[in-house]
């Protein structure tokens, strides 16, 4: 989440499309397509134009013929829609490993609401289909993590229902889950650690106040650390599910949202002789043979 949110923070927003600008993908085909957003990145210092395509090319060689920005539904890096990404990495004390909140297209950058808690995204999209929930509130979706899922599904269904009814900019959602890029509104994903894995989104009641900062770039709940440590030493103890087969052994092993949320340890250096330059070459001596 570090090297995204690095990434983001240099990278320019140049293309004027939908959530959170005008144009669809269709017009972008029109305008030169993905080609032409190179083109602008790379006149822009942003992409290593040196790097190799697949047909042997260099990546400048190969945009040679393609255009570049129309600076309307494609902008150049010197006249871009805004300075960074639209991506921003949060971090609190309701999210100690980070949370990600996308700004394109947010009227304001700050919130601040009352908590309003729901187990799962059922019970969530259930309450706001029935309007059960006001102008102010911070919708808590929890245990829809990697571990809590287990599978970290996207609140995609939660948020479109919350734009159709005219509530997209009156409320926050939050959640251990995930969204999409289509995702509108104040809507902050990947909160963690996850309720499953014991963070703090997991201690957050009806009625907490929520505070979220986009500027600076934080996600706090109005609660003491006393109080988060009473809380969680009267939390019961999580039940072991079965689950059965691959999602079981996944949700056993999967790591968190913001270490990619993948099933293996990390990088590995094999200190074996299989891997040597000797042990190389003699395989490829052995394969002339």
């Amino acid at each position: 989440m570090a090297d995204v949110q690095r990434v983001f923070a240099n990278t320019p927003l140049i293309g004027d499309l939908q959530p959170g600008g005008r144009y669809l993908a269709h017009d972008l085909h029109h305008a030169g397509g993905v080609p032409a957003i190179l083109n602008a990145l790379l006149a822009g210092g942003h992409l290593h134009g040196a790097a190799l395509t697949l047909d042997g090319r260099t990546l400048e060689e190969a945009l040679k013929d393609f255009p570049g920005p129309d600076e309307d539904i494609v902008r150049s890096c010197s006249a871009p829609i805004s300075n960074d990404g639209g991506l921003v990495v949060l971090h609190g004390s309701l999210a100690p490993e980070g949370a990600c909140l996308k700004v394109t297209g947010l009227k304001s950058l700050t919130f601040s609401g009352i908590a309003r808690v729901f187990e799962s995204e059922e019970a969530c999209m259930d309450a706001v289909g029935r309007r059960a929930y006001q102008a102010g509130d911070v919708l808590v979706i929890r245990n829809e993590g990697p571990k809590g899922g287990p599978g970290m599904r996207e609140m995609l269904s939660v948020t479109a229902a919350i734009y159709g009814q005219g509530m997209g900019e009156k409320v926050a959602l939050i959640t251990d889950g995930r969204f999409s890029g289509a995702t509108r509104g104040m809507c902050v994903g990947y909160v963690g650690p996850e309720a499953a894995a014991g963070g703090p989104i997991g201690l957050v009641r009806d009625g907490d106040r929520i505070l979220v900062d986009a500027r600076a770039g934080t996600l706090h709940v109005e609660l003491t650390d006393d109080e988060l440590q009473r809380r969680r030493q009267a939390l019961p103890a999580r039940k072991p599910r079965r689950l059965g087969g691959v999602l079981e052994k996944y949700e056993a092993l999967v790591q968190p949202a913001h270490l990619g949320a993948v099933t293996h340890s990390g990088k590995v250096d094999w200190p074996c002789e299989a891997f040597s330059d000797q042990a190389v070459e003699r395989t490829d001596e052995e394969s002339s043979k």
